[in-house]
C-alpha cells in the first residue's frame, strides 16, 4: 500500500530536518537572480551526486537534472524553481539577505528570495535524499528538475529547449508545489486552473523633444503616457464581462531627466493577468489598440513599439491525476489540512514541462506563515494588510512546520504515482 511506503521512506525525515533548515538559511542568505544561479545550481548537484542520481548541470546555462533509476515503472518528474528576486530584503531576520547583483540591464540590484524558491529548493532536495535512501519502497524512475530562470517567465522553455527530454526521457507525469502565505502545515489543491496567464509587455511611446518653455513645439510624451495609463484602465470595468476576470497593471512609467525639457519619448511595463484564453485574447487586442490609438490622438511622430518582456501561460492541473493526488493527501495529513485552493492570479511556468511532453501535471500549494497569524488576520478582515505576500520584501516563511510539510508533500506524491516493487507491470499505480 502507497501509505506504508510513505511511512517507510519519511521515516528519515526527522534526522535529515536540521541539515535542510541549513540549507535553507544558506539558500536564503545567498540568493541569485534567474539565471545566474550558479552557487546555488552547484549546491543542489552536489547533494544529487551525494544521494546517487546522475546528474546533469548546465541544463540552459544553470538548471540542474537528477536521474534516479530504480527498476521498471512509471518515470515521475518533481520540480523545483531555484531563482530570486531583484528585492531589498525587509524582514529583519538574522538570515536575511544582503546580497546585490547586476541584473540582465546592467544594473547593480539587492537580491531577495522574496517568493520562496529557497523553500522549495530544499523541499525537492530533501524529498530526492529520502526517496533515494529508502529506494526499496518504490519502482521506477525519479527525475529531479532545480529550474532556473523562473522569474522571467522563460527558465522551463529553456530547459526543454536545451534538451531535458532527450537527456532524460519523457516523464509519465510532471509534479510540483509553491508555497504561499497561507497557514503553515495546509496543502492546497486545485483541478482545472491553478494560477494565471500573465503577459508582460513594454510599450515605447515616440513624441518629438523640446524646451520646457515651448511645448507647442513638441509632442510631450509624458502626456500621451498618462493618457495611455488611464485608457488601459477601462479594458477590464468596460471591455472585460463581470463574469470574467483580469488584471491590468502599468508597473513602471520612465519619460524625461529634466523638468524644463520635454523629453522625446516616454516607456511603460504593462502586465496583463488573465485565467480564460478568450479574455487573453481580448486584453492584448485591446492593449495594442488603445496603445496606437492614443498615439495617433497625440500626433506623435511615429507609431509606438510593443515588445514582449515574457509570458506566462495559465498553470492548468490535470483534473484527474489532481484529484487523485487530492485523495493522497488527505489520507496522509490529518483531518483540516488539505483544502481547495482559490484561484491564484500570480503566475508560473511550470505548466510548460507537461505540455511539452504530453504528460499530465499537477501543481499544488503548501502554507507557510504562521497558522495562528493567518487565521487571526482573515478573521479580522486584515490579511491582506497583516501577512506579506509572495513577492514583498517582507515575505519568509516560518521553518516550521513549512519545511516538513513540502517534503512530505513531493515523497506522498512521488510515491503515489511510483510503483511499488511487489507490483506487477499493468497493476494500478498507487492503490
Amino acid at each position: 500500500m502507497t501509505s506504508e511506503r510513505v511511512t517507510t521512506v519519511l521515516a528519515g525525515l526527522a534526522a535529515r530536518l536540521p541539515g535542510l533548515e541549513r540549507l535553507y538559511l544558506d539558500l536564503h542568505r545567498h540568493p541569485e537572480l534567474s539565471f545566474a544561479e550558479t552557487r546555488t545550481a552547484a549546491e543542489l548537484a552536489a547533494r544529487l551526486v551525494a544521494d546517487g542520481y546522475e546528474v546533469r548541470t548546465g541544463i540552459a546555462g544553470t538548471g540542474v537534472l537528477g536521474v534516479l533509476r530504480n527498476g521498471p515503472g512509471p518515470a515521475v518528474l518533481l520540480r523545483a524553481d531555484i531563482d530570486a528576486l531583484p528585492v531589498e530584503e525587509k524582514t529583519g531576520l538574522g538570515y536575511a539577505s544582503t546580497v546585490r547583483a547586476i541584473d540582465a540591464e546592467g544594473h547593480e540590484v539587492p537580491v531577495m528570495h522574496a517568493c520562496g524558491h529557497d523553500m522549495h529548493a530544499t523541499w525537492l532536495s530533501g524529498a530526492a535524499a529520502l526517496l533515494a535512501e529508502r529506494r526499496t519502497a518504490w519502482s521506477g524512475t525519479l527525475l529531479v528538475v532545480f529550474q532556473p530562470g523562473e522569474e522571467t517567465g522563460g527558465g522551463a522553455r529553456a530547459m526543454i529547449e536545451d534538451g531535458l527530454f532527450e537527456i532524460a526521457g519523457t516523464p509519465d507525469v510532471v509534479l510540483g508545489q509553491h508555497v504561499t502565505p497561507g497557514p503553515a502545515g495546509w496543502v492546497l489543491t486545485r483541478p482545472g486552473v491553478l494560477m494565471a496567464a500573465t503577459d508582460a509587455v513594454r510599450v515605447t511611446l515616440h513624441g518629438r523633444g523640446g524646451h520646457g518653455s515651448r511645448p507647442e513645439t513638441t509632442v510631450d510624451p509624458v502626456v500621451l503616457a498618462a493618457s495611455v495609463v488611464l485608457r488601459l484602465q477601462t479594458i477590464v470595468s468596460r471591455e472585460i464581462s463581470a463574469t470574467d476576470s483580469a488584471v491590468v497593471t502599468v508597473g513602471a512609467l520612465h519619460a524625461g531627466t529634466a523638468h524644463n525639457v520635454i523629453a522625446d519619448h516616454a516607456t511603460l511595463d504593462v502586465n496583463v493577468r488573465t485565467f480564460e484564453p478568450h479574455v487573453r485574447t481580448r486584453v492584448l487586442a485591446a492593449l495594442e489598440r488603445i496603445v496606437h490609438a492614443e498615439a495617433r490622438a497625440a500626433g506623435a511622430p511615429r507609431p509606438p513599439e510593443i515588445t514582449e518582456l515574457s509570458s506566462f501561460s495559465a498553470t492548468a492541473n490535470d483534473e484527474a491525476a489532481t484529484g487523485d493526488l487530492t485523495a493522497a493527501f488527505e489520507r496522509h495529513f490529518p483531518a483540516g489540512r488539505v483544502w481547495e485552493a482559490p484561484l491564484v492570479t500570480g503566475s508560473e511556468d511550470f505548466g510548460d514541462f507537461g505540455r511539452a511532453a504530453g504528460v499530465p501535471s499537477v501543481f499544488w500549494l503548501v502554507g507557510g506563515k504562521d497558522e495562528r497569524a493567518v487565521l487571526d488576520a482573515l478573521a479580522a478582515g486584515r490579511f491582506e494588510d497583516d501577512i506579506p505576500s509572495n513577492h514583498s520584501p517582507l515575505f519568509a516563511p516560518v521553518l516550521h512546520p513549512t519545511l516538513r510539510t513540502g517534503v512530505e508533500t513531493l515523497v506522498v506524491a512521488a510515491l503515489h504515482r511510483l510503483r511499488s516493487p511487489a507490483v506487477a507491470p499493468g497493476s494500478v499505480v498507487g492503490a
